[in-house]
């Protein structure tokens, strides 16, 4: 029986990958995940066999993992960011179930919330919620009323998956959602390809993200009410001038 280790490779570049990661697929035999996950990683270990599914199979692909491991295999599992935060970490635990094999070990990674707040300053310094946009797997109500708490929590808040092709204006109707308590010009930014070929940031206001053309490589953060915009960088204080 093999091992199975799931493992987040942050946002795709080497240099923010974990030492711990880069040591789980080094030592694996086999390296499972989404095609462009596994595209990201495929150049570094180029011995490895690699298993792929699209979009929408991760039930398949979490499968194909499991069915690899139980065949003798050491197996790594990639999750782009961490792996338990939307990643594969706890379908694979589900779909293994009660069984004590194969073992499954969670390495995990950097998740656009802290790579993404690094690009554009300091915006999570304090209490702060990760919300995404996406509705394939949480009714959209749901995410609307998460959305509002947020903003009634002064929480500063993380958006992933702001916008597709099949969701054009998401984005738009979150910012809808917290503009009916914050003001249209709370301080926010947005990250895009963060660790890629063509990385950016913007600092806008809650009105200018509003009408922002994003996309799936888009992180979006939201400021609370103590965010301010310093040296253009989104800096959120935890209040240890004041200690």
């Amino acid at each position: 029986m093999g091992k199975l280790t799931v493992v987040g490779i942050g946002p795709g570049d080497y240099e923010n990958m974990t030492v711990r990661a880069d040591r789980a697929l080094g030592a694996c035999q086999v390296i499972v995940g989404y095609h462009v996950y596994v595209n990201l990683v495929k150049e570094r270990y180029p011995d490895k066999e690699f298993l792929t599914t699209p979009m929408t199979k991760e039930a398949d692909r979490c499968r194909m993992a499991l069915d690899a491991a139980r065949s003798g295999k050491d197996v790594a599992m990639v999750c782009s960011g961490d792996s338990g935060i939307y990643g594969m970490a706890g379908l694979l635990y589900e779909l293994r179930g009660e069984a004590a094999e194969p073992e499954i070990q969670v390495v995990p990674g950097l998740t656009a919330a802290c790579s993404g707040a690094a690009l554009l300053g300091a915006p999570l310094t304090h209490d702060f919620a990760v919300v995404s946009l996406s509705d394939r797997l949480t009714p959209w109500e749901k995410i609307e009323a998460r959305l509002a708490a947020a903003a009634v929590a002064d929480l500063s808040v993380v958006l992933y998956n702001p916008a597709s092709r099949g969701r054009p204006d998401y984005l738009q109707r979150a910012c809808d959602i917290l503009l009916r308590t914050l003001p249209a010009d709370r301080p926010c930014g947005v990250a895009r390809n963060i660790g890629r070929e063509g990385e950016s940031w913007t600092v806008m206001s809650l009105g200018q993200l509003r009408d922002f053309a994003a996309d799936m490589f888009c992180t979006a953060f939201v400021g609370n009410s103590q965010t301010r915009i310093i040296g253009g960088k989104l800096v959120t204080p935890r209040g240890y001038r004041d200690v």
